[in-house]
């Protein structure tokens, strides 16, 4: 037995190699783990998402740091220039970027991460020497093809549903579902041909001239398959398709730790991977959705986006006075925010809403739905952007006994997630669904645009037609607008 030439083996793999084992190496890895786990916790509440997010910050330094020490891939001033780079676009980016675009923004994130994943996987099927994964036949290691193909075919799905998401968020591309004839028999085929190319090209004793092209083809068919899983999907559904896209990056981030021997990367995707696969079926529960629907694409296809009310039935209407009288006559007012709010940028207007009526004694809290707007956290990001208080803001669950109690539920910009017709009709799309239980309220102010459009699920909401609710109808942020002039 022989080893390979010279000329193909790095010898900076061999240092790469004794730097592996090296135990400050190892605890450097080690506390940046702890660091990112420590973030995610922080990052599970408003109250300590800042912590959270200084704590990920301590960690990617010390992994990154570390990699630097211990590898000798590139100069210093080349990698150091590309931070500075990256970095500098994303504080542009960050600085300029309208709170309302965040889950566009986030979505476009996404497709960097699994265009990342799929260049470095690239990167190794061109140059293995340079990633010391050559076998002793000069080939590329089975386990390492594995990885590679497994990384690329996940990085590419993430970037190419991460765009379609983008397109669909930005208003690119319309929010309706595009049904394709015979779409899971296509995604499935798609996706069972993906494996079994990954199979054969680990398997075979050719990585270059022979069986290389397998791998370019497995690249391709994952790029389709990203677009055809995310197609389908209607865009006010993509609060499940945004944590789903998370978690896929996640993965696809692990795999190519693998490829590149580095325990910090692999740990980092994992991380990733399982608590945007955990986020992703809590939001399934609170859409009513199947888990294993929203791996296969389509989900939710069979629904209306913004249909029409079924029937003109009678409905109270009201104006900004009147709203505003009855808000500083109540003792309690709960405020559901929406989808609409962001649109209409009203949340500073509303926390100057709540802060007079606190002015006069009432006590006002804000109630989030695990999808409302379209990206898990969007209510929690632009409250919190306009400053309202945390310990004012509750979630589904730990707020939803205090309606029957409550003199005010406050709607704005949201529909599906108040709709009792998720609890009593079993026909409805979102039957099953948790929403709030604002028809207990003694009173509901509810505004939206119009009484034209329905919800994203198509269906009507017998809340509109209470005797208890006030209609307000325009634009969330004039009428906000005018009830504080009004309490003024």
């Amino acid at each position: 037995m022989s080893l390979p030439p010279l000329e193909t083996t790095d010898l900076s793999i061999v240092a790469d190699a004794a730097h592996a084992v090296s135990p400050w190496v190892a605890l450097a890895y080690l506390a940046a783990g702890v660091l990112f786990i420590l973030a995610l916790r922080g990052l599970s509440s408003p109250a300590t998402s800042q912590r959270g997010n200084r704590f990920g910050m301590a960690g990617m330094l010390i992994a990154v740091v570390t990699t630097l020490v211990t590898h000798d891939v590139a100069s210093l001033p080349e990698i150091l220039g590309a931070i500075a780079l990256g970095g500098g676009i994303g504080w542009i980016i960050a600085r300029r970027i309208a709170m309302t675009a965040m889950p566009q923004l986030v979505a476009a994130f996404h497709s960097l991460v699994g265009l990342a994943a799929v260049l470095v996987a690239v990167a190794a099927f061109l140059n293995p020497g340079a990633f010391g994964i050559l076998g002793m036949d000069g080939n590329i290691l089975a386990v390492s093809r594995v990885e590679m193909a497994l990384g690329a075919a996940i990085g590419a799905i993430t970037f190419s549903g991460s765009v379609i998401a983008f397109a669909k968020l930005n208003g690119n591309m319309s929010g309706t579902p595009i049904l394709l004839p015979g779409r899971h028999a296509i995604n499935l085929g798609t996706l069972l041909a993906i494996i079994a190319g990954t199979a054969i090209y680990a398997l075979s004793n050719d990585a270059g001239a022979g069986e290389g092209w397998l791998f370019w083809a497995i690249i391709a068919a994952a790029f389709a398959i990203g677009f055809l899983l995310i197609i389908p999907i209607g865009g006010a559904d993509m609060p499940v398709v945004v944590s789903m896209l998370n978690s896929y990056s996640g993965w696809a981030a692990a795999a190519m730790g693998f490829t590149l021997h580095n325990t910090a990367m692999i740990v980092t995707g994992a991380l990733v991977g399982s608590s945007g696969a955990i986020l992703s079926y809590i939001m399934c529960r609170a859409m009513n959705r199947s888990f294993l629907s929203v791996i296969a694409g389509g989900f939710g296809a069979e629904t209306a986006i913004g249909g029409e009310a079924r029937e003109a039935r009678p409905y109270k209407s009201g104006s900004a006075e009147d709203a505003a009288y009855m808000l500083e006559q109540a003792e309690k007012v709960i405020i559901i925010p929406g989808y609409g709010m962001a649109v209409a940028q009203a949340q500073h207007a509303l926390r100057e809403m709540a802060d007079k009526l606190k002015e006069r004694g009432v006590e006002v809290k804000y109630a989030i739905h695990p999808v409302a707007g379209r990206m898990p956290g969007h209510m929690n990001v632009l409250l919190a952007e306009a400053q309202v208080p945390y310990d004012e803001v509750f979630e589904l669950e730990d707020i939803n006994s205090e309606f029957a109690q409550v003199d005010v539920a406050f709607i704005i910009g949201a529909n599906d997630v108040v709709n009792p017709a998720a609890k009593t009709d079993k026909s409805s799309p979102i039957y099953g669904m948790p929403v709030f239980d604002v028809d207990k309220a003694k009173q509901v102010f509810f505004i939206k645009r119009s009484m034209g459009g329905v919800g994203y699920a198509g269906v009507d909401n017998d809340v509109f037609y209470m005797e208890q609710t006030m209609m307000l109808l325009a634009d969330a942020k004039k009428m906000v607008d005018d009830i504080v002039k009004a309490l003024d």
